[in-house]
C-alpha cells in the first residue's frame, strides 16, 4: 500500500509569495488534481503520476475537465477541487441564504460571543426606493437599544448567577449570555463575516442558484465569488447561468399558491398565536422500523422478516434489543446508522435568532418561509426580567412600521430590516439519529436558550411517538443522569461543567 499527502489547503497570500519567487508557472491550480483523478478510471498508470502529468500539461488537463464534466456529464470530478472563501460586510439575511447549501463549510462571526457594533448593510433595493433615511433611522435605533439592553444585562446575568461570576474563567460565558439576548433587537442588515469552504461542483451550483435571486447583495456576492474561482480554475466551473427551473419554479408555485391562504372557518389566524413545536408526521411504529433495521444488520433475514418479527414482539423483547444499543454508549457517541430508518417531520416557529443554528443541522431537511411580522416576536425572559419589554416592543413596533412601508416598495429586500427577535415558520424533517444529534447539541446547559427550548420539546414529543429509541434523548448535561436512570449506573465518561 501507498499513501500519498496529493495536495492541502493552503492560505493565498503563501501561494503567492511562493510564486513571486520562483520561475513563472500555470500550474497553481486545483483543477489539475481534478483532472488527474478523473483519469484514475481509465489510466492504468499510478494516481501520483497521472498528477505530475496533469501539472506538466495544464492546458491539456483543463480542455479534459471540460470534457468530462460538459460532454459526459461527469460532476463529480469537479469536487476534487475546494476553495476557501473569506466572506466580509455581508448582511445576516445574505448569510442565511448561503448556507441554504447543506454540503460546504461555514464557520461566521458568532453575534453571541462577540460585541456588535453599529455596522449594517444598506440594501441598493432601499438606495433606489429612496428610502434610506427610514431604513437608517429604523436601524441605527435597533441598535442604539442593543447596547442599552446589553449594558443593563449584563450586571443582572452576573448578579443572577453570582456563584458562577465568583470565577473570573466563568466571565466569559455569561458576558455571552448578555449579548446573546441583546442580539435579538438587531436586524437582519447587520453586517457579519464568514469563512466559507466549498468544492467546485457546489460553488457551481451556488453561483447558479444565486443567479436567480432577487436580491442585488446576493447578485453582488455572487459575481465576485465566481471571478475568483473562474480566474483559478476556469475549467471545473462552467454551468453558471440561472435556468428556468432556477428562476420560476417557486414563481410559479406561488402563482398556484394564491388565494389558498385563507383559513377554513373557524379556524381564525392570529398573530402570534402559532405553537412554537408541532410533530407533524412521524411512523406509525417507528420503534419496529429502528428495531427491524437493526436486526437486520445482525441476522440474514430479509427487512420484511425482521419488521414482522418485532412487530409481533412483546415490549420486553423490544427493549431486551434496544438497551444493549445504548449500553456502551458515551455522551459524544450517537446511535449507530440504523437509526436513520425512522423520520419525524416537526412544523416550526422560531426567531431568526433561533433559526440561526437550526439551519446549521445540515444533514437534516430544512424548508422555510421568509420571516413573518404576523407571527409576532420571541422575547428573552431576561429583557422580561430587567422590566425592558415595553422599551423593546416599542422598537419592534416601529421596526413593523417600517417594514411595512418598504414591503409595498421593494417586496421581500423589506426583510433586511426585521430583528433576530421576528418569527418565521419552518419544516424541519430528521431521522431518529440526527434528532439525537439535535437533542445532544441543542439541549446542553452551554446551548442558547430558545433552541434549547425547542430541542427539549422536540424530544419529548419524539418520545411519545417513540418511547424506546427516543429513551436516551437529552442533552450532554444531563447524560448521567439519562444514563443512570435506564442503566442504574453512571456512564464512564461524564460530559464537562458549563462554569469552572
Amino acid at each position: 500500500m501507498k499513501v500519498v499527502l496529493a495536495g492541502y489547503n493552503v492560505d493565498s497570500a503563501v501561494l503567492e509569495e511562493l510564486k513571486k519567487n520562483s520561475p513563472p508557472r500555470e500550474d497553481v491550480t486545483p483543477e489539475t488534481l481534478s483532472a488527474a483523478y478523473a483519469r484514475i478510471s481509465r489510466d492504468p498508470r499510478p494516481v501520483d503520476e497521472l498528477r505530475a502529468a496533469a501539472r506538466a500539461e495544464v492546458d491539456r488537463a483543463r480542455r479534459s475537465n471540460q470534457s468530462i464534466i460538459f460532454k459526459m456529464g461527469h460532476h463529480s470530478v469537479a469536487e476534487h477541487a475546494v476553495f476557501n472563501f473569506d466572506v466580509i460586510g455581508i448582511s445576516r439575511l445574505a448569510i442565511e441564504e448561503i448556507e441554504r447549501f447543506r454540503l460546504c463549510s461555514f464557520t461566521e462571526k458568532s453575534q453571541r460571543y462577540i460585541t456588535l457594533g453599529a455596522d449594517f448593510v444598506i440594501p441598493e433595493e432601499v438606495r433606489r426606493a429612496g428610502r434610506e433615511d427610514l431604513f437608517v433611522g429604523t436601524v441605527k435605533a435597533q441598535n442604539a437599544f442593543y447596547h442599552c439592553l446589553y449594558e443593563r444585562l449584563k450586571p443582572f446575568v452576573f448578579e443572577k448567577y453570582a456563584d458562577a461570576a465568583a470565577n473570573p474563567k466563568n466571565h466569559s460565558i455569561l458576558d455571552g449570555w448578555a449579548k446573546e439576548d441583546a442580539r435579538y433587537i438587531v436586524s437582519l442588515a447587520t453586517e457579519g463575516q464568514l469563512g466559507l469552504t466549498l468544492n467546485a461542483r457546489n460553488l457551481e451550483l451556488l453561483v447558479r442558484r444565486f443567479a436567480a435571486k432577487g436580491l442585488a447583495e446576493l447578485r453582488a456576492f455572487n459575481s465576485k465569488i465566481l471571478a475568483l474561482a473562474k480566474g483559478v480554475a476556469p475549467s471545473i466551473v462552467l454551468f453558471t447561468d440561472p435556468s428556468a427551473y432556477d428562476e420560476e419554479t417557486y414563481t410559479g408555485l406561488a402563482e398556484a399558491a394564491r388565494g389558498r391562504e385563507t383559513p377554513p372557518a373557524g379556524h381564525p389566524r392570529r398573530a402570534g398565536a402559532a405553537k412554537e413545536v408541532v410533530l407533524a408526521g412521524f411512523p406509525a411504529d417507528g420503534d419496529a422500523a429502528v428495531i427491524a433495521a437493526l436486526l437486520h444488520t445482525v441476522t440474514r433475514l430479509s427487512y420484511k422478516e425482521c419488521l414482522e418479527r418485532v412487530k409481533n414482539a412483546g415490549p420486553s423483547v423490544r427493549k431486551d434489543i434496544v438497551r444493549p444499543v445504548f449500553k456502551r454508549m458515551e455522551f459524544y457517541d450517537f446511535p449507530p446508522r440504523e437509526f436513520e430508518h425512522a423520520e419525524l417531520v416537526y412544523d416550526l416557529v422560531v426567531s431568526a435568532s433561533c433559526f440561526a443554528q437550526l439551519k446549521r443541522h445540515r444533514m437534516a431537511t430544512l424548508t422555510w418561509q421568509r420571516t413573518d411580522p404576523r407571527l409576532g416576536v420571541t422575547v428573552p425572559p431576561s429583557v422580561l426580567e430587567i422590566g425592558a419589554e415595553k422599551e423593546f416592543r416599542a422598537v419592534i413596533d416601529r421596526t413593523n412600521e417600517t417594514h411595512a412601508v418598504l414591503e409595498k416598495e421593494i417586496g421581500p429586500a423589506a426583510d433586511y430590516v426585521l430583528t433576530n427577535a421576528h418569527r418565521r415558520r419552518a419544516l424541519l424533517k430528521v431521522n431518529v439519529r440526527e434528532l439525537y444529534h439535535i437533542s445532544r447539541l441543542r439541549e446542553d446547559a452551554t446551548a442558547q436558550w430558545e433552541i434549547r427550548r425547542a430541542a427539549a420539546e422536540m424530544s419529548r414529543l419524539a418520545g411519545r411517538a417513540m418511547p424506546l429509541t427516543c429513551l436516551m434523548l437529552g442533552g450532554k448535561d444531563a447524560y448521567p443522569g439519562i444514563y443512570a436512570k435506564v442503566f442504574g449506573r453512571p456512564p464512564k465518561t461524564i460530559p464537562p461543567k458549563i462554569f469552572q
